[in-house]
């Protein structure tokens, strides 16, 4: 176990596993002072003192104030990469992941990395907003990603055309595939950036818009801890692409198979057979200690299943014929025949047959009324 002291006396491999683990604990936990933590290790500015004693050696006394200006952006952006502060920043989004507040919280505060950031958090960015709405192609942060696509550091523009695929993957989603189109165009000529297009529009597509990456379920109430663990390995060597995608490490997307899985929702009788049912699809809402008859879902429409559910969608049964052997309808649910519901179908019958005889009866009275009075020994004074 690495022992928990400053991390000015640790290397940076072992301060990078530090918060590494801690971000592992502390997934889907929406812990606001783990947040923190993690937004005041990112906005650290790195100085490598090694390597400006050596510079200092090498360099002449004297240089013009003018040069020194020059040199100052390019410095910036040739800094290597500080492993620790990118993992600080995919920890912040893996903090937020469980809950929908702390998810916009977090978009502002990449706003702020993304301006006063040193360059290799910036880079991290596009990857933890990616994980922050996997399989959600949300339009704040689709319009973010769209921007830091076409920015002039490579590594950030490359990273922001993957959380592109990532926050679109298996919704066949119609604004992200116009994106990634025009930047196959505007990135014809390097290979890199369109590799990475290519990949991020085969995400788009994935299994033909039926499955998803999202690691929620249970109507977003537990994660899964192995689609998580796919995603991160994925996301952890995309920081860097240069050595690691780009080379012959590219296998790592593989592990996104972890996270896949169908999103639609199929019904099955007792004997595993499948079934059509009416359901009612709709915008799932918080109806935690809500009194009395809760509307669970909202704006909805009534489907038979199979039923595709996309994200934030919950999916009722319409009728009572059949009752959900568990309390959440997704994936592969098993139904089983309601026993109440035929007594009541059977006394509902009923009912409708005692209307039709006394309908007949008046339709026969109006149709012979002379008949009837003297049938029935009506007397005329």
């Amino acid at each position: 176990p690495i022992p928990c002291v400053p991390w000015q006396s640790q290397t940076s491999g072992q301060y990078q596993r530090r918060v590494h683990g801690e971000a592992c604990a502390f997934v889907g936990t929406g812990n606001v002072l783990k947040i923190q933590n993690f937004l005041g290790i990112a906005g650290e500015h790195v100085e490598e003192e090694e390597k400006k004693k050596e510079e200092e050696k090498k360099t002449e006394e004297k240089k013009s104030e003018e040069k020194k200006d020059d040199d100052d952006e390019e410095k910036k952006d040739n800094k290597p990469p500080v492993y620790y502060q990118m993992m600080a920043v995919l920890g912040v989004s893996m903090v937020a992941l469980g809950e929908e507040i702390g998810q916009e919280m977090v978009l502002r505060m990449f706003n702020h990395l993304i301006q006063y950031g040193e360059p290799s958090v910036k880079r991290a960015v596009p990857l933890a907003l990616a994980l922050v709405s996997i399989s959600n192609p949300d339009m704040v942060v689709s319009d973010i990603l769209s921007k830091l696509s076409h920015d002039h550091d490579n590594l950030t523009a490359q990273a922001a055309i993957l959380g592109l695929g990532l926050i679109s993957a298996g919704t066949n989603n119609s604004r992200v595939s116009t994106m990634l189109r025009q930047l196959t165009e505007y990135y014809a000529k390097e290979p890199n950036h369109l590799f990475v297009t290519r990949v991020s529009q085969g995400l788009l597509h994935m299994g033909k818009g039926l499955l998803t990456l999202s690691p929620h379920h249970s109507d977003r109430f537990l994660l899964s801890k192995v689609a998580m663990s796919g995603i991160l390995a994925c996301l952890v060597a995309c920081f860097d692409m240069e050595n690691n995608i780009f080379k012959h490490r590219h296998y790592f997307f593989y592990s996104l198979v972890c996270a896949m899985k169908p999103r639609m929702l199929v019904t099955l009788d007792e004997e595993l057979k499948q079934i059509n049912v009416a359901v009612r699809v709709g915008k799932a809402l918080d109806v935690v200690a809500q009194a009395g008859k809760r509307k669970r879902i909202t704006g909805f429409q009534q489907h038979d299943t199979p039923v595709l559910l996309a994200h934030g969608q919950r999916a009722e049964l319409a009728t009572e014929q059949y009752l959900s052997m568990t309390p959440v309808l997704e994936g592969f649910a098993i139904l089983k025949t309601n026993p109440n519901g035929e007594k009541q179908k059977r006394l509902a019958k009923k009912k409708l047959r005692k209307k039709l005889k006394r309908k007949k009866m008046t339709s026969l009275d109006v149709q012979s009324p002379g008949g009837d009075l003297l049938n029935k020994g009506t007397r005329f004074s």
